[in-house]
């Protein structure tokens, strides 16, 4: 899941004056009626391959080759069947849909067996910048959750000029390794229990021996009000049989506590993010149920320069393309126009 920096939204509590919106800054909770699909109800196209970077990228494609681009990217532990049900509505209004597996996830390998399996946040945002060049497409239209909304994020605060619209779940989640040294309170600390578990060989041996509970596990804690059948999360599950997940898991939540090295080739960059740098593409930020007391946005609402606007979807929990595909397509169309 996506490790939010809680300190930080208190932090920056105060610091929300200044930039223009797109409509309010943050706006009246928007309750699922229906409550979160129980499976998704459209199939995602064959997966297709291309070499970008140091991967080959699986990932399949929605809507018309000339239209629009969005690129949308998953989460941990989830993969690209998050997207299913909200790749179909855009496709349906024209845009062209891109969803890759994140690298560790379903189809997507390295290219060398040599390649450190990184999963650093520097890392991921360059496999996204690497999948548009491959794929010719100069900017796109980014959304994301959980890691794919850290991605995207780091995507538009390096390369703005590559990114026309941001809709990132849980906002500003951009990692910060010396905040993340200072303790939480109790309460908060317990909520990331599964980091600390990564941090220890017993964890590592315990995800690799059994990723598909563990991650089940995750998805009903991360969502308790989501109801999913046992079908929907073994179209998921698939993707955590890639012969680098765990190495790439693993390697994420340790670096996020500094217990793992980075690849010194992302040094700049990490050290641009540690500034917190502004994002000043159009930008939909939304939260959930997941968010708790930042569900609000004012903690980060100060990091987003440009036009803006913050949702709050009440009853939905962390996976919020699946649980609340309708909610997240209309944010995609609404912060590209």
């Amino acid at each position: 899941m996506g490790g939010m920096n809680r300190r930080d939204f208190g932090r920056l509590a105060t610091l929300t004056a200044g930039a223009a919106t797109l409509a309010a800054c943050a706006s009246a909770p928007d309750t699922v009626a229906a409550g979160p699909p129980a499976a998704p109800t459209h199939e995602l196209g064959p997966v297709k391959q291309i070499d970008a970077g140091e991967l080959s990228i699986g990932y399949v494609e929605a809507g018309p080759a000339d239209g629009r681009p969005v690129i949308l990217l998953h989460g941990w532990p989830y993969d690209i069947h998050s997207y299913a049900d909200v790749s179909a509505r855009l496709a349906e209004q024209g845009y062209r849909v891109l969803v890759p597996h994140l690298r560790g996830f379903g189809s997507t390998r390295f290219l060398s067996d040599n390649t450190f399996r990184n999963g650093q946040q520097a890392a991921l945002a360059h496999d996204v910048i690497a999948f548009m060049d491959a794929l010719r497409i100069p900017s796109a239209i980014l959304g994301g959750y959980d890691w794919g909304g850290r991605t995207a994020n780091v995507v538009a605060a390096l390369w703005p000029q590559r990114v026309q619209g941001l809709v990132a779940v849980s906002g500003y989640i951009v990692v910060n390794l010396k905040t993340n040294l200072e303790p939480l309170a109790p309460k908060a600390e317990y909520g990331w229990w599964y980091q600390y578990y990564f941090a220890t060989p017993r964890g590592e041996l315990g995800y690799r021996d059994n990723t598909h509970d563990f991650n089940k596990q995750i998805w009903q804690l991360a969502s308790p009000k989501w109801t999913f059948t046992d079908v929907a999360y073994d179209l998921s599950a698939a993707a955590f049989d890639n012969p680098d997940h765990v190495a790439i898991v693993i390697h994420n939540y340790r670096w996020r506590l500094s217990l793992a090295p980075g690849d010194p080739r992302y040094d700049a960059d990490e050290a641009r993010l540690e500034t917190r740098p502004p994002i000043a593409v159009p930008t939909i930020t939304i939260a959930s149920d997941f968010d708790g007391a930042a569900k609000d946005g004012a903690g980060y609402r100060a990091l987003y320069t440009g036009r803006y606007e913050h949702r709050v979807l009440d009853g939905i929990g962390h996976n919020v393309p699946q649980e609340a595909p309708e909610q997240f397509a209309q944010a995609i169309v609404d912060v590209s126009r």
